[in-house]
């Protein structure tokens, strides 16, 4: 899908990457996708002076449809934990086609049980920049993507800078992808 050209047929909210700004993107531009992962797009959008993202719920805005949100793993195929690791690799960083799991971002994960039964998951990552502007928007869209699993009730996604990211931590998959290896 890269360099899709796209015309907005609604104003949108978009956020400029990759300094985390909030702004309405008019109905009548026009951008071109960069990257369609997880649930949402990567647009350049020339007449605003750069990159943008925009959440897969308005997809319909720019005439595309998002990407199905988390993964379908069943009861049986996995246990929680496996179902948590699935769900953050649905998350993406807006300008790296890799999900935040294969590019090392995650630093831990923890899983408690909660007294009536449900589970609370404990996520620490980083990013790869720590000035980067989309670290809150990388782990809201990572926190709801765990508590878009039934058994979870309570999710915490906290951004961490110790230690500091370096490529290194990509793993053998996302170097793949990037062509380092």
């Amino acid at each position: 899908m890269a360099r899709e050209q796209v015309e907005f047929a609604r104003d949108c909210e978009a956020v400029a990457i990759p300094g985390g700004e909030r702004l309405t993107v008019p109905r009548g531009t026009v951008g071109y996708v960069t990257q369609s992962l997880g649930s949402s797009f990567t647009l350049n959008i020339p007449s605003l002076g750069g990159l943008f993202r925009i959440d897969g719920a308005n997809a319909d805005a720019i005439g595309l449809q998002a990407c199905a949100e988390g993964a379908s793993l069943s009861d049986e195929v996995a246990d929680v934990e496996s179902r948590v690791w699935a769900q953050l690799r649905t998350c993406y960083d807006p300008e790296i086609p890799v999900n935040i799991v294969d590019l090392g971002l995650i630093y831990d994960l923890q899983i408690h049980d909660l007294a009536g039964g449900g589970k609370r998951v404990e996520v620490k990552m980083t990013l790869t920049a720590p000035g980067c502007g989309m670290g809150v928007y990388i782990a809201q869209d990572a926190r709801a993507k765990i508590l878009a699993l039934p058994e979870v009730e309570e999710a915490e996604v906290d951004l961490v800078w110790d230690p500091p990211w370096s490529p290194q931590m990509i793993s053998p998959e996302g170097r793949r992808i990037l062509g380092l290896d």
